[in-house]
């Protein structure tokens, strides 16, 4: 089987290190600077509770150099979505799987459903088409990531906690390609649940990450001081009920309060969210993915979101004076 990472983050060198130690997998990743020279010269390295390994890893600039794949995950932040696609062509051959594991609402996100909002482009993560041009919908395969990593080096991941992926076809049925792709991640060492909806499983990650992300990137607060505040909770609370109210009129509706879910993640301790993390590093962040693709489908669905609407705004601006956030305002 050849499978290729796009994007060797955190998340995606920690997939790609657990594929790679199968002895049936032909690993290859496509790369550039300090992490491409690194995969090149020492191959791909993963620390975990176990210890320290290394697998190989047929790394390039250049997807043409590498050919058609049988799976191809992309792991890039939903900013460098667009860019890193352009060029995914020549991985795709006629059966390729793509898997996305990323945060947030996808481009594919209305595809595979039978009422009006059935295909709908959602222009808050595609603006112009070009994703879903360059990976046509029949490819995808949804990915929930439930996993703790973090870079120590170009090429060295640190696996904290989590095994967990979910994956499941966007039209819900149970296809041979995907209880194969279970089959196989499960051989591999994730702890991987088939889904039969998986928007509904992207959308409740996204209820807890959708609050909690920009305004620890705002604030530079860890979350247990968002919750702590009960000003902030109330306001999280508020925007998560709008989102809740979405999901019902989606048919992908959330059986828990926010209080609930609050409960959660303060059991995670204090943590500095992914998006606050971008932001101390400089690196563009996912507001789009997170919060605008929410606003875009609270219109399609007639939803009101006066305080999604305060929270994208806030985040936008302040993400904008720190050169984050670079969409001119629409």
């Amino acid at each position: 089987m050849k499978v290729c990472i796009v994007g060797v983050g955190a998340i995606g060198g920690w997939m790609g290190a657990l594929l790679g130690q199968a002895a049936d997998i032909e690993l290859s990743a496509v790369a550039r600077g300090a992490t491409l020279q690194t995969l090149q010269l020492n191959g791909l390295q993963l620390t975990d509770a176990s210890g320290s390994r290394r697998v190989q890893v047929h790394a390039e600039a250049d997807p043409a150099r590498l050919g058609p794949q049988d799976l191809v995950i992309i792991a890039v932040k939903a900013p460098a979505l667009e860019g890193v696609v352009s060029n995914i062509g020549p991985l795709l051959g006629a059966d390729t799987l793509v898997m996305p594991a990323m945060n947030g609402v996808p481009w594919w996100f209305l595809h595979g459903r039978n009422d009006a909002w059935a295909g709908h482009a959602l222009r808050s993560v595609d603006p112009h088409g070009r994703i879903a041009q360059a990976v046509p919908p029949p490819h995808v395969i949804g990915c929930v990531v439930h996993a703790s990593c973090a870079m120590l080096a170009p090429a060295h991941v640190k696996h904290h906690f989590g095994q967990g992926l979910i994956v499941g076809e966007p039209n819900g049925t149970t296809t041979p390609r995907l209880q194969a792709l279970v089959t196989r991640l499960t051989q591999a060492g994730f702890q991987t649940t088939l889904s039969t909806h998986i928007q509904k499983d992207i959308w409740f990650k996204l209820w807890g990450n959708m609050t909690v992300n920009p305004l620890s990137a705002m604030t530079g607060a860890t979350t247990d001081l968002l919750l702590d505040d009960p000003l902030v909770r109330e306001f999280m609370s508020s925007i998560m009920l709008e989102a809740k109210a979405i999901g019902a009129k989606l048919g992908i509706p959330i059986d828990q309060a926010p209080d609930d879910r609050h409960a959660i993640t303060r059991k995670l301790g204090a943590f500095k969210s992914s998006m606050l993390q971008d932001a101390e590093a400089g690196r563009a962040v996912e507001l789009d993915a997170l919060v605008a693709a929410v606003l875009e489908l609270g219109e399609l669905t007639g939803v009101a979101t006066p305080f999604a609407r305060a929270l994208m705004g806030l985040s936008r601006v302040h993400s904008q004076v720190h050169g984050l956030y670079p969409r001119a305002l629409a």
